[in-house]
């Protein structure tokens, strides 16, 4: 195996790539780094703590304060701020209203980034984001790019936080992604875009299953160099 492998995942919200990026990296026993967990995670101290986004002092203290770490239990990924595990809480609405413009300050994104790609000097990594094949590996060996149909994404959106017994409803769902789609690919920082050499994954109409034996096939070449 060659050393030091990147599979970097990018697309839309609700695509399903922290479940690809996860199942990949399962698979292939590399290590998952959720990055949008990392800026979920950020979004959440800056609402606890009243962080004013628009006061760049307020922001760049916080972030000395913020220390992020993922851990594996039950083979899946939990994410900790400050030593409290947040993996349930940074998926509820609060956050999800406030991630995009979190995401956008340049000094966030500079220090998430610097985190990133730490992890990713000395590890085969899959890593799933917006900017992951643009701003944070751009040499990274596989890059895909998902996409699925809005109102698909929705759906699923809806049926997860039915899971967690979520009063919020699908038009707030879809409204809410046509927010975040929008912002993502408006921002000044590192907007989301697919990378010129990043492979479209449509996954508006196949399986989970079959998902991840195309991401498969696209990383086993570099298995036997």
């Amino acid at each position: 195996m060659s050393k030091n492998i990147v599979v970097a995942i990018d697309g839309y919200s609700s695509c399903g790539k922290s479940t690809l990026a996860k199942a990949l990296a399962k698979k292939l026993h590399f290590i998952y780094v959720d990055s949008g967990a990392m800026y979920r995670a950020v979004t959440l101290y800056f609402l606890r703590n009243k962080v004013d986004i628009n006061n760049p002092e307020q922001v760049a203290e916080a972030l000395k304060n913020i220390h992020l770490n993922f851990h594996s239990r039950d083979y899946q990924t939990h994410i900790t701020l400050n030593d409290e595990e947040v993996s349930d809480e940074i998926r509820l609405m609060p956050v999800s209203q406030n991630v995009s413009p979190v995401s956008a300050i340049r000094e966030v994104r500079k220090e998430m980034v610097a985190q990133q790609q730490r992890m990713g000097k000395s590890k085969n990594i899959v890593m799933d984001g917006r900017d992951i094949g643009t701003a944070v590996f751009p040499h990274a060996q596989v890059k895909l790019f998902m996409t699925a149909d809005p109102h698909v994404r929705a759906q699923r959106r809806y049926k997860e936080l039915q899971a967690t017994n979520s009063d919020v409803t699908l038009e707030e769902i879809f409204e809410n992604l046509a927010h975040r789609d929008y912002s993502d690919t408006t921002r000044k920082e590192s907007p989301l875009m697919r990378a010129e050499d990043a492979i479209i994954l449509d996954n508006t109409n196949i399986t989970p299953e079959e998902q991840l034996a195309f991401a498969l096939a696209k990383v086993e070449p570099f298995l036997k160099k």
